[in-house]
């Protein structure tokens, strides 16, 4: 059981996390990252709703890591609008370039990297502190499908915080 002192702990290093994915570098400098930490009742509807899309989609992994979430403190969101950078020599979406790839509704392929630059440095920040973390697509994407971030964030990912005398995010099921 977590006590006080390290829920207050997790809280502090969830906050230095979405400092560590706001500073971490971005293409051309554009900032299209939101980050948002998730705990009390939005956590518990997250996993509710993350056992609800494994059933539905069947997806047992979600169940999986709804199990992790109900016991973490709190989850770090990190997510991505999707904006073209406009680079004039790029191509990495799929498309000639960012004008097509916006009217085609594509993806800049950049947003996706910077979003995983910033999972990187948040988690580092986390490994910093000896807070146990797993970075789950599964948080992310049902975050954004159950409106807990903006709608311009297309892509994001959950990262759980845990202080417990064992790893509760591996040895799953």
């Amino acid at each position: 059981m977590i006590n006080n002192v390290e829920s207050k702990a997790l809280l502090d290093v969830a906050n230095f996390m979405c400092v560590a994915a706001r500073t971490a570098p971005k293409a051309k400098g554009i900032d299209n990252i939101v980050t948002k930490i998730v705990e009390g009742s939005d956590l518990e509807k997250l996993a509710a709703k993350m056992k609800y899309f494994a059933e539905k989609e069947n997806k047992p992994n979600f169940s999986r890591d709804a199990e992790c979430i109900s016991k973490s403190a709190c989850v770090v969101l990190i997510g991505t609008k999707v904006a073209p950078v406009g680079l004039t020599f790029c191509g990495f979406c799929g498309y000639p370039d960012c004008a097509t790839m916006e009217q085609k509704n594509g993806m800049c392929a950049y947003n996706t990297l910077d979003l995983g630059i910033a999972v990187g440095s948040a988690v580092s920040i986390a490994a910093d502190f000896r807070v146990d973390n797993r970075i789950m697509y599964s948080a992310g994407l049902t975050a954004i499908k159950i409106g807990l971030l903006e709608k311009s964030v297309k892509v994001a990912i959950g990262i759980p915080l845990s202080a417990s005398s064992k790893n509760i995010f591996f040895d799953r099921k």
